[in-house]
C-alpha cells in the first residue's frame, strides 16, 4: 500500500483533479455467483509448481538485503474488546469491536499457518435494525509487511478468515498466511447458511454492504489493526477474489483506487446485474409454456458432446479442450440443425425440439437490454455452451436442474442459474418474497427499471475508467475460463475491450494482464489451472517484471499434471503439430480465427481423384466445389460391380471433413491432394474406406521405367475372401524394381513383416503395366519360384501411385481368384518419433469412422492409448504396445495401422489434418 502515487504523470489533465472516492458511485456488489467462493483450493497436491514472470538477467536481483520482520508491538491479548471510532472508517458505521484475540501457537493441533494473532470482529451498523459485519484478521509473527484481503463467493454471509490459500495457485504452496502475509476478510455485512440465499438484500444497509461498502469498512479497521500490532505500515496491499470475490476486488479499485497496489480477480461477476438478469431470461426460456423448452440430463449431454465433436481438433489437438472458441462459434448454425428434431416436435432424447433449442440458443447468445446498467452497459454476455461450456456430467454441479416446472421460490431441484435469478429478483429488485419471476422481463422489466438501475449501481463493478489506479501504479491480474457455466466469460471480455477504448491499449498492456483459460469453467471443467499469480503480481509491482505467458498445470484428477500455456487475450494455445499433447512447450498462443467450414485443401474446381478402396475396387471420385456434389465411379473390380456410380453431397464439419451419403463415410480433404472417405459396401450398410489421389504418377511416356517410384517399402494391408468376407490384416516388405517388377516377402515365422530380402520364402511376384484407358496400373501375379519378368502372368489387381504433395504413396488394390483386398506402401527407412505427429481422421475396414492422434511415441486410436515403438519390428514401421496392439506405417500424411487385436478392425487408414 501507498501513500503516494508513483505514476502521477499517467492521469489525463481532465481526470487529474478527479477526487478518488468521486470516481465511483457506488460500489459494485458483485454478488452471488450460484458458487465459488476464494476460500477453496480445488487442487490437487504436488503438482509441478508453474510461475509467470520473467527471469530478472543475471546481475539484476536485487542487492539490498531484506529488512528483519517488525516485532509486534502488542501482545495479542492487548487487542482483546479493542475499539475503532466510526470517525476512524471511511464510510459511515457504528465503529468496529475485537471481540476475539487468540495467539495461535505453531505447534497447536490443526495449525498450518505457524505462530500469529487470530482476531475476530464486528462493525456496527448505522441503522441499529441492519446486521453487523463480521471480519477476521490474521497477523503473523514473522510478518513481511504485506498484507492481503480475500472477497467473498456467492451472495456471501460466511466469514471470509483469510486461512485460504490462493485461488488457482500451486498445490505445494502453503497458504498466505503461512508466508508471513497479514490477511483479512469479510461475511460482507450479513451472516446466512448458504451462499445462495438473497433474503438479506431486503435491508438496504445489507445491500450496500454486499454491494461493496463492506469491503471499504473491513479495509480501513483492518489496515488500522495492522499498523497499531506492528507499529508500521504495510509496505504492500494485495486484493485477491474469485467470482464474487472477483467483483468485489475490481469495485474496490474502481472505487476506491489508491488503497491496494495490486489485485488478482479470477472468473469476476463484474457485470452483476446483467448476470442475474441473463439468469432469469434462462428460467424463461427453460420454464415458459408448462416447460417444453426445459432440457433433461440425457439432452444436455447430447448438446455438450455434439459441441466437444465439431470443435475440439479447431485448435489442432483432439484433447477434450475447446480452444478456439471463437471458429467453433462460425459452427453454431450447423451444430443446431444437426441436433434438431424431425420437425421440431420433441421425439425424444436423441434430438432436441424447437423449444429446446430456443433455451440453448439464449444461454448461448448475449443478453440485449432496452436500458442501461451502470457504466452504461446494455448486454451481458452469453455462455459458450456450443463452445465447450458444461452444465451437465461429472466436471460440474451445475446443471438445468431435474423437473421441467420449477418451484417458487425455485430450489436446488431447478437450474442452477435460474435459482440465483430467482433469488435476486425477489429480494434485491422487488422485495417480495412470492414474487413469480418468470413474469418479470430482462430486457424490459417495465416499471421495475428504476430498481434494476439503483441495484446495478451498487452492485455492479462496470467503471472502465481505471486511470486513477494504474496511476497509483497499480498492476491487475485477470483470468477467465472460457468454458465457465456461472459467470460469462464474454462479460470480463466486453470489459476489458471497453478498459483498451478508455485508457488505450498501451496503458491497459503496462497494467492489465488478462488470461483466458480454455475448458476452465466456474472452478470447474476439463482444465483447471494451477499457477502462482500471487508471486507473479508481486515481481510485477516490486520488482518490474511483468508477467508474459505463464505455464499452467491441470488440477483435473482425469488428466493431472498435464500443462498449458496461460494465454493472454484474444490469444488461444494451439498445438504446433508434433511433440506431447500434454505439454505446454508444444503449443503457441495465436490470434487468429478462420472459418472452421472452409477448407484450403478443397479444389479450386471440379477435380477428379483417383484411388481404390479396402475391397480392392479402383474407382474414380470427382468433387465439385461450386455445389459440393460428388460422385464415385467404380472403373476396376468384380465386373457386376464396373461402372457403378455413388452419388451424393458432402456437407461441412469442420477440419476438412464433411459427412456423405455413404453409410456413413467421412470424406476428408488432406493436404497434398489426398482424399480419404468411404463408398458404401455392396450389403451390410455400412462403407468400404477408400484412399484417392488428386494426382497420380505414370509412366505413358517412352521408354516406360518406374525409378522415380521405385521402392523397398513396408505394406500394411487388409484382405478378404470376396465382398462379404472376414476381413484379415496383412503386414509384408515388398520391392518394386526400376522395370516394373515387384516382389513381396513375408517372416516365415510370424507370416507378417521382415526387412526385405530377395531371397525369401513366403514370396508373391509380379509387375505392374500402365492401363492409359484407366489412369492406372493392372498388375499381374506371375510365378512366386521364378525369376522376374515383365510379361505373363494372371491379371490380378491394379496400382495406384498417388502423389501426396511431392510424396508417392503407393496402393495396391489385390483382386485375385475371389480374395480382395488393399495394402499402402511406405519406405523401408527409418521412421523417427515426431514424423508422424498429427491429428487424424480415420476409417476402418469395419466401417467406421474416428479419430486418431500421434504425438511422438504416445498413439491414441478412438479413444485407446498406446505407446509406440519406432523401427520395430522393422525399419520404417512402428509397434504399437498392448493399449492398442498393432503395427503403423506413415507416408506422405496418409497413415495405415494394422490391428494385432482381432477384437478390433484388421485395418485402419488415415489422413493427417
Amino acid at each position: 500500500m501507498r501513500t503516494a502515487p508513483r505514476h502521477s504523470t499517467f492521469l489525463p489533465p481532465g481526470l487529474r483533479a478527479a477526487s478518488a472516492l468521486g470516481l465511483a458511485c457506488c460500489l459494485a456488489l458483485l454478488s452471488a455467483c450460484g458458487g465459488g467462493s476464494s476460500n477453496s483450493g480445488g487442487a490437487p497436491a504436488d503438482p509441478p509448481v508453474a510461475g509467470g514472470g520473467t527471469t530478472p538477467p543475471a546481475g539484476d536481483e536485487p542487492t539490498t538485503p531484506v529488512p528483519p520482520p517488525p516485532a509486534p508491538k502488542l501482545a495479542c491479548a492487548d487487542l482483546s474488546g479493542k475499539t475503532i471510532a466510526a470517525a476512524d472508517i471511511g464510510l459511515p458505521t457504528g465503529g468496529a469491536t475485537i471481540t476475539e484475540a487468540t495467539s495461535m501457537a505453531a505447534g497447536a493441533a490443526g495449525n498450518l499457518y505457524g505462530d500469529y494473532c487470530r482476531l475476530r470482529g464486528t462493525i456496527a451498523p448505522v441503522n441499529p435494525g441492519s446486521p453487523v459485519i463480521n471480519f477476521a484478521l490474521n497477523l503473523p509473527a514473522q510478518w513481511n509487511r504485506k498484507t492481503i484481503h480475500f472477497g467473498g463467493g456467492g451472495f456471501n454471509g460466511t466469514l471470509i478468515d483469510g486461512t485460504e490459500p490462493i485461488r488457482f495457485g500451486p498445490a505445494g504452496k502453503p497458504a498466505p498466511l503461512a508466508l508471513g502475509y497479514a490477511t483479512y476478510g469479510s461475511d460482507s455485512g450479513h451472516q446466512a447458511s448458504s451462499i445462495t440465499d438473497g433474503k438479506f438484500a431486503r435491508d438496504d444497509e445489507a445491500l450496500a454492504n454486499y454491494g461493496g461498502q463492506a469491503l471499504k469498512k473491513t479495509r480501513d479497521v483492518a489496515q488500522q489493526l495492522v499498523q497499531l500490532f506492528y507499529g508500521e505500515k504495510p509496505a504492500h496491499a494485495w486484493f485477491l477474489g474469485t467470482s464474487t470475490g472477483g467483483r468485489d476486488g475490481l469495485a474496490y479499485i474502481q472505487r476506491w483506487p489508491l488503497d491496494y497496489d495490486g489485485l488478482i480477480a479470477n472468473e469476476p461477476a463484474l457485470n452483476y446485474s446483467g448476470t442475474r438478469l441473463s439468469n432469469v431470461a434462462l428460467g424463461r426460456a427453460l420454464y415458459d409454456n408448462g416447460g417444453t423448452g426445459w432440457l433433461n440430463l440425457a439432452k444436455t449431454l447430447r448438446v455438450q458432446q455434439a459441441a466437444l465433436a465439431a470443435c475440439d481438433a479447431l485448435d489442432g489437438a483432439k484433447d477434450g479442450i475447446v480452444s478456439n472458441v471463437e471458429s467453433c462459434r462460425l459452427l453454431n448454425t450447423q451444430l443446431l440443425d444437426s441436433l434438431r428434431c424431425p420437425g421440431g416436435a420433441d421425439t425424444g432424447n436423441t434430438c432436441l425440439s424447437d423449444a429446446q433449442l430456443a433455451t440453448v440458443r439464449v444461454i448461448e447468445s448475449p443478453l440485449q437490454l432496452s436500458y442501461p446498467l451502470a457504466g452504461g452497459v446494455q448486454v451481458a454476455g452469453g455462455y459458450n455452451l456450443l463452445e465447450g461450456a458444461l452444465v451437465a456430467g461429472p466436471y460440474t454441479t451445475r446443471d438445468l436442474g431435474t423437473r421441467p416446472v420449477p418451484g417458487n421460490p425455485a430450489t436446488s431441484a431447478d437450474a442452477n442459474m435460474y435459482l440465483t435469478g430467482d433469488q435476486w429478483v425477489k429480494y434485491f429488485i422487488t422485495r417480495i418474497d412470492g414474487f413469480d419471476t418468470l413474469g418479470f422481463d430482462p430486457a424490459a422489466p417495465g416499471s421495475w427499471t428504476p430498481r434494476v438501475q439503483e441495484v446495478s449501481a451498487m452492485t455492479d463493478a462496470l467503471d472502465a475508467n481505471l486511470a486513477p489506479f494504474f496511476g497509483n501504479g497499480g498492476r491487475l491480474i485477470l483470468l477467465h475460463g472460457l468454458a465457465d457455466e456461472v459467470i460469462s466469460p464474454n462479460s470480463t471480455i466486453d470489459y476489458y475491450k471497453r478498459l483498451v477504448a478508455t485508457l488505450g491499449q498501451g496503458a491497459v498492456d503496462a497494467h492489465v494482464r488478462f488470461y483466458t483459460v480454455p475448458g476452465m469453467g466456474h472452478g470447474t471443467g476439463v482444465f483447471i489451472p494451477n499457477w502462482d499469480s500471487l508471486a507473479a503480481l508481486e515481481a510485477w509491482v516490486e520488482q518490474g517484471l511483468a508477467p508474459a505467458t505463464p505455464v499452467a498445470v491441470d488440477a483435473v484428477a482425469g488428466t493431472y499434471g498435464r500443462t498449458r500455456p496461460l494465454c493472454q487475450y484474444p490469444a488461444w494455445p494451439r498445438y504446433r503439430g508434433s511433440g506431447s499433447m500434454d505439454a505446454a512447450v508444444n503449443y503457441s498462443c495465436v490470434t487468429e480465427v478462420g472459418d472452421p467450414l472452409a477448407c484450403p485443401n478443397l479444389p479450386a474446381s471440379a477435380t477428379n481423384y483417383k484411388g481404390g478402396n479396402t475391397l480392392g475396387e479402383e474407382l474414380t471420385v470427382r468433387i465439385d466445389p461450386a455445389t459440393m456434389a460428388y460422385t464415385v465411379t467404380i472403373d476396376a473390380a468384380d465386373p457386376a460391380r464396373v461402372g457403378a456410380q455413388r452419388s451424393g453431397t458432402l456437407v461441412a464439419q469442420g477440419a476438412c471433413s464433411y459427412s456423405s451419403s455413404e453409410g456413413g463415410a467421412v470424406f476428408t480433404l488432406a493436404s497434398g491432394g489426398v482424399l480419404h472417405g468411404g463408398v458404401a459396401a455392396p450389403s451390410g450398410g455400412s462403407f468400404a474406406p477408400l484412399l484417392a489421389f488428386a494426382n497420380t504418377w505414370n509412366n505413358a511416356a517412352t521408354p516406360t521405367v518406374f525409378n522415380p517410384v521405385a521402392v523397398i517399402a513396408n505394406a500394411l494391408g487388409v484382405q478378404q475372401a470376396g465382398t462379404g468376407g472376414t476381413p484379415v490384416g496383412q503386414s509384408a516388405a515388398v520391392r518394386l524394381r526400376n522395370a516394373g517388377t515387384f516382389q513381396y516377402c513375408r517372416d516365415p515365422a510370424t507370416g507378417g513383416a521382415m526387412l526385405y530380402d530377395a531371397t525369401c520364402t513366403q514370396t508373391e511376384k509380379g509387375y505392374i503395366s500402365w492401363s492409359a484407358a484407366r489412369g492406372a496400373f493392372d498388375v499381374f501375379s506371375t510365378s512366386p519360384t521364378g525369376s522376374a519378368v515383365t510379361t505373363g502372368g494372371t491379371l490380378s489387381g491394379s496400382m495406384v501411385i498417388g502423389m501426396a504433395g511431392a510424396s508417392p504413396v503407393h496402393l495396391h488394390l489385390v483382386r485375385d481368384g475371389g480374395t480382395v483386398g488393399m495394402r499402402i506402401l511406405s519406405a523401408q527407412q527409418t521412421l523417427a518419433a515426431g514424423t508422424a505427429d498429427g491429428s487424424y481422421a480415420v476409417s476402418s475396414a469395419r466401417g467406421d469412422s474416428r479419430t486418431a492422434t500421434v504425438a511422438g511415441t504416445s498413439f491414441n486410436l478412438g479413444g485407446a492409448a498406446a505407446t509406440l515403438a519406432y523401427d520395430t519390428p522393422v525399419l520404417g514401421m512402428a509397434q504399437a504396445d498392448a493399449g492398442r496392439p498393432g503395427q503403423l506405417i506413415f507416408n506422405g500424411g496418409v497413415l495405415a495401422f494394422v490391428s494385432g487385436d482381432t477384437a478390433q478392425p484388421a485395418l485402419e487408414i488415415g489422413v493427417r489434418h
